[in-house]
């Protein structure tokens, strides 16, 4: 069977009657009983003032319950319940115009007042609470400081390369051109036209690669990769022809 227990060792009279659990919440039906209401007429009660009260949030002003009690046959039925709020639970108390309904009234005033004062002066903690809640607090911030670290990371590589970077590339370029044309001491490398062919085929390609206008927009994160397609290159076989054919020829000096 299902029930709620409470503490009633250090409750008055009054939290005792309304069944105030540690978090200062009592139930419909305790208030109900307490404002001594027509027991004939709670579930309508509920209904109205609770559940279809649309000033009223359920998980914040109060929870649905679902509780099993025996009954005097010795069965079990299932009753449905409300935990109600201190709040709420003075809003309700306050359509009561009789003596009680100005007792649960004050009485929840007062518990609303110490959940405010407790709000602006917590209780002080204890040194090893204290030194828990630093390192807690050191945990978080450490964590922060890496995530930070590893956005601005991830932003720094996502930008267009740097003068350095673009410098690897235009050596790489030169590199490669000069192996394809056959060397500094080629016919195709001394030709002017020729090497600029080279120099410019390689550079297309690599634009095209990266779909962008000027090898200068590669992302810093894409420069290793851009040497690597560089060093990759083959030139198309109407340039490659032309190569040959350049150094075939003799030269004279």
């Amino acid at each position: 069977m299902n029930e709620i227990t409470i503490n009633t060792s250090n409750q008055t009279p009054i939290e005792i009657a309304l069944g105030i659990d540690e978090e200062g919440m009592t139930t419909a039906r305790k208030l109900y009983a307490f404002l001594e209401l027509a027991p004939q007429n709670f579930a309508r009660w509920c209904k109205r003032n609770i559940a279809e009260n649309d000033f009223a949030t359920e998980n914040e002003d109060y929870l649905r319950l679902f509780l099993e009690e025996e009954t005097p046959t010795g069965g079990v039925i299932q009753r449905e319940d409300y935990k109600l709020s201190a709040s709420f639970a003075k809003k309700l108390s306050m359509q009561s115009k009789s003596a009680k309904g100005e007792q649960a009234r004050q009485y929840f005033l007062k518990v609303e007042d110490k959940l405010k004062e407790t709000v602006r002066h917590p209780v002080p903690m204890t040194i090893p609470e204290q030194i828990q809640l630093l390192a807690q607090g050191n945990v978080e911030l450490n964590k922060r400081i890496d995530d930070i670290q590893t956005e601005f990371e991830t932003l720094k590589m996502d930008l267009p390369i740097l003068p350095i970077e673009a410098e690897k590339i235009t050596e790489a370029v030169k590199r490669k051109g000069t192996l394809v044309l056959g060397g500094k001491e080629s016919n195709a490398y001394n030709s002017r036209s020729i090497r600029q062919k080279v120099y410019s085929n390689i550079h297309s390609n690599l634009r095209y690669q990266f779909q962008v206008k000027s090898y200068k927009a590669i992302k810093r994160s894409q420069v290793e990769q851009a040497v690597k397609i560089i060093g990759e290159y083959k030139p198309p076989v109407f340039l490659k022809n032309e190569i040959d054919t350049e150094n075939a020829q003799q030269r004279f000096f």
